[in-house]
């Protein structure tokens, strides 16, 4: 064991270890040249220690005391073969040199350097000018040691690149840790070898036992030092470790991680792993394959037939989610609460079905197939899936739970938040006591029969829905997302309405209200000067009861306005003369509405969610006598009939 006033650096137990791993798994025939034959018969891929006398001559000609690291390593070889796959000689005292810049690689990457650039960027791209060259043979990798980038124990940074990467020069802290990282790359490429005898030794069997008990580690819940385990052994090039973690990662929000070691192609655990990889692909990969074509290869006609519906339902919107047992019963559930909004109550369900959660195979950690589920798989936070991750489940299920996070506030005040990408700007919405959302549509749908389209965002709904028809300046028919507000209550809501044409503004409510009270709520940032409106309309049994409009300067009533709404009180400027051009009440009406009426709309499922839709009648009565309209139609070219 050699010591540094940071560090301890067991170079003569690492390197004989690496040397007989590398000797057990080396073929005679691939042996490059005399110097492997000799390495392979003696175990060792190093030569005789530096004396302290060249040690002391190469950092004379250097004209720099050498970092501990690679110092106490040539007090144990003088040079080493194969570290890692792509350098097969690294320099020991009479080879380390001063780089050489002959293919003006400094010039180019300093092109990309700018005013802002970091003090790691500048290393990164200044390292051809500096660098202490160790790579004496290697296919066109470059290795230096760093003089200027040094830490607080004197350890010299080491930075690789070869042209063949396509990336920027990789660091590594230390010539320790460079050669540990060379060490993982040689466990790695020898682990995925083809063709090649099994690779097995001490490293690899600690390995995986440490990966076995880590899969169990993960059932119980401690994700956290299993996904560690997992990305360790996944740098040795264990198997089943990169698929173990991907899992792990693709929970965490990770939807890109795409190291399944072949576990999407198995039979077994296709059915799980296969939609959560080619969602994770995003659309690219719903319309070719060429996007996960590689972590699947071998897949026999079953998985195929499998992936071809996969696809289908993907770029339908119709995959769903399902799992055996208890939890595949939660799943269906939830996945009803989803489709009306009541996101909160959607993942309460599963969090609480998920120690009945049975894995389809050894290497199943979790359900991840719900992160393709277009109703569930939004409902995965990052911090639910830390939920779902914390949870114990399966055979290793010990009543360990995760926290259930709730992502919705209570009531609707958080409408008045306007977010800092410009959207929401004004809103409409209707509330309807004493019916479900799918009645929606029979109450105040654009026409009769008008039904419910499949869910979608709100953003998927527009564009599709508005691909094709007519639009007119004097109708105003919301495209309207539906869902459940509260005990007794549903809502149609509309994020970008129409600008507010007051002198034709007719109210659905009194239309919505045949089966018991409706509620209407229209609010807006300012708009051509005119101030900032907020509206609320109010009916009962196809009678209105009260409603005011506060627009700019003024306030318009009607009715017997309960004290709690009324707009006096919770718009005050308006009342004292001035113009509510900021809507500085829009959150305590907001607060007052959702308290009077018992109701609430739920954030997530508006903003991140998939919810029905459908086209309401117009928020404005019809053109009168002398009124003039344009009416525009839009869909499909129509072809030429003309003749020529």
């Amino acid at each position: 064991m050699t010591e540094t006033a940071g560090a301890s650096y067991d170079w003569p137990g690492f390197l004989t270890r690496w040397s007989e791993e590398w000797a057990d798994a080396c073929d005679p025939d691939e042996a490059r040249d005399s110097g492997d034959e000799e390495a392979r018969r003696t175990r060792w891929l190093g030569f005789e220690p530096a004396t302290p006398a060249r040690v002391a001559a190469l950092e004379e000609r250097l004209g720099h005391r050498l970092p501990p690291s690679y110092r106490t390593f040539l007090e144990v070889t003088d040079g080493w073969r194969h570290a890692g796959g792509f350098v097969w000689l690294l320099a020991g005292t009479d080879t380390a040199r001063w780089h050489e810049d002959d293919a003006g690689l400094a010039e180019i990457f300093q092109e990309d350097l700018d005013e802002d650039a970091t003090r790691e960027e500048v290393l990164e791209a200044t390292i051809w000018t500096r660098g202490l060259d160790l790579a004496v043979d290697s296919d066109a990798m470059t290795v230096m040691l760093d003089p200027e980038d040094v830490d607080a124990h004197g350890e010299w940074a080491v930075y690789t690149w070869a042209p063949w990467r396509a990336s920027p020069p990789e660091r590594h802290a230390s010539f320790w840790e460079f050669m540990q990282d060379a060490y993982r790359e040689f466990h790695s490429l020898r682990a995925r070898a083809d063709n090649a005898p099994e690779f097995v030794n001490v490293t690899t069997e600690s390995l995986d036992a440490m990966v076995e008990e880590a899969r169990r580690d993960a059932l119980r819940g401690d994700y956290e030092r299993a996904e560690e385990v997992f990305a360790q052994a996944q740098k040795f090039g264990r198997p089943r470790a990169g698929a173990l973690r991907d899992q792990i990662v693709w929970l965490l929000g990770d939807r890109h991680a795409r190291h399944t070691d072949g576990l999407a192609a198995d039979p077994v655990y296709a059915p799980e792993l296969l939609p959560a990889l080619i969602a994770g692909r995003g659309e690219r990969s719903w319309r070719d394959d060429g996007a996960y074509e590689g972590h699947v290869r071998g897949r026999s006609d079953e998985v195929r037939a499998l992936e071809r519906v996969v696809l289908r339902q993907l770029r339908e919107g119709t995959y769903a989610y399902t799992a055996p047992g208890p939890f595949g019963d939660a799943v269906e559930t939830a996945r009803e609460q989803a489709r009306w909004g009541e996101t909160d109550a959607a993942w309460r369900t599963l969090l609480t079905a998920l120690p009945q959660w049975q894995p389809l195979g050894v290497d199943h950690l979790a359900p991840v197939g719900l992160v393709a589920d277009p109703l569930l798989g939004p409902l995965l936070t990052q911090e639910r899936g830390r939920a779902l991750l914390a949870t114990s489940r399966g055979e290793e299920a010990t009543g360990r739970w995760g926290v259930a996070v709730n992502e919705d506030p209570q009531g609707m005040a958080w409408l008045a938040e306007r977010p800092s990408n410009g959207q929401r700007q004004g809103y409409r919405f209707l509330l309807v006591e004493g019916v479900e959302p799918d009645a929606m549509p029979a109450l105040i749908g654009a026409e009769d029969g008008a039904e419910l389209h499949e869910p979608m965002t709100l953003w998927d709904a527009r564009s599709k829905l508005r691909s094709s028809g007519m639009s007119s300046s004097y109708d105003d028919k919301a495209l309207a997302a539906v869902g459940r507000a509260g005990h007794g209550w549903s809502f149609a809501f509309d994020g970008e309405p129409q600008p507010f044409n007051e002198a034709r503004f007719t109210s659905p409510v009194v239309a919505a209200s045949r089966h018991g009270r409706a509620v209407v709520v229209w609010a807006s940032s300012d708009e051509f000067g005119r101030g900032a409106l907020f509206h609320l309309s109010v009916a009962e049994r196809s009678t209105e009861r009260y409603a005011f409009t506060v627009l700019g300067e003024r306030c318009d009533r009607s009715g017997e306005i309960p004290q709690d709404l009324d707009p006096d009180r919770l718009f005050p400027e308006v009342r004292s003369g001035g113009q509510n051009r900021e809507l500085t009440g829009e959150a305590a009406a907001l607060t007052a509405i959702a308290t009077t009426f018992g109701a609430t709309l739920p954030r997530f499922a508006l903003d991140h969610g998939r919810l029905h839709t459908f086209a309401t009648r117009s928020w404005t009565r019809p053109p009168g006598p002398g009124e003039t309209y344009a009416v525009i139609t839009f869909g499909p070219p129509r072809p030429n009939t003309s003749d020529a």
